[in-house]
């Protein structure tokens, strides 16, 4: 069965919206693990504005489930300017400090609302490259976000990555529209690459109970999907128990 993978990042967000602890996140990771999910996902940005390092090391202290941090491992230390949030020792620092399961790659900024592309390994595969032996030498498994590009997925494997996240919103954005079929056949043929490298493969961004299953049963050996936006608003509708029940049905 695929893994499913809370992202805890819309949690974080809710909690920083107002000057409290409440909701937390280490106990919501607990609630979504009791109800059923096989891991925890966060993606802390230097800007903290949803998951903050904190957070990451009160994860690593008490999950017994895969842990999964996001990020781009280029990004630098930056001082905290909100009362009673500590500075951002950099993505590095985090996962030397966490050593989770699973380190996503992601080619993000600041400036970005929401990750929205994969890496190019034309122009950051010699960047990624110790960065990728460091985090095997901790014993951390790595995965790079990555467009369905079967070029770029070779890459991929030629530099030492383990597994590859598909970037998933065109898919999203195309489902249920004209560009439905054309549009995942690019993530089926992604697929097979990846499975022909011997790449572990793992999906997501926008994925939801309307547009999962397709996917899932569409793509070659899909081992894990992170979700987390639509979750949220999901888990509001539905209630948390009842959502996580839905997302696995997606995935058997």
């Amino acid at each position: 069965m695929t893994a499913l993978s809370i992202n805890l990042n819309k949690i974080a967000l809710i909690r920083n919206s107002r000057d409290t602890a409440y909701p937390s996140v280490t106990e919501h990771a607990q609630r979504c693990i009791n109800a059923g999910a096989h891991g925890i996902t966060v993606h802390p940005r230097p800007d903290q504005r949803h998951i903050r390092a904190d957070d990451c090391y009160a994860l690593a202290e008490v999950l017994d489930v895969e842990f999964n941090i996001e990020g781009n491992p280029l990004a630098p230390a930056m001082k905290s300017d909100r009362h009673g949030v500590s500075d951002y020792p950099g993505f590095m620092e985090i996962i030397r400090r966490t050593r989770p399961a699973q380190c996503t790659l992601v080619p993000d900024n600041n400036s970005q609302l929401t990750s929205d592309h994969g890496f190019d390994l034309q122009r950051d595969g010699d960047t990624l490259l110790p960065i990728i032996e460091e985090l095997k030498q901790l014993g951390v498994r790595v995965s790079l976000f990555m467009d369905p590009d079967p070029n770029q997925i070779v890459l991929a494997k030629a530099i030492g990555a383990d597994r590859i996240e598909l970037y998933t919103g065109p898919y999203a954005e195309h489902f249920g529209g004209a560009q439905q079929q054309d549009t995942l056949a690019r993530f089926v043929e992604a697929s097979k690459v990846a499975a022909d490298c011997n790449l572990g493969l793992n999906a997501g961004h926008d994925l939801n109970l309307h547009n999962l299953a397709l996917f899932k049963n569409s793509v070659t050996a899909l081992l894990e999907v992170s979700i987390g936006h639509a979750f949220t608003v999901d888990a509001i509708e539905l209630g948390l128990d009842n959502c996580i029940a839905a997302y696995l049905d997606c995935l058997r």
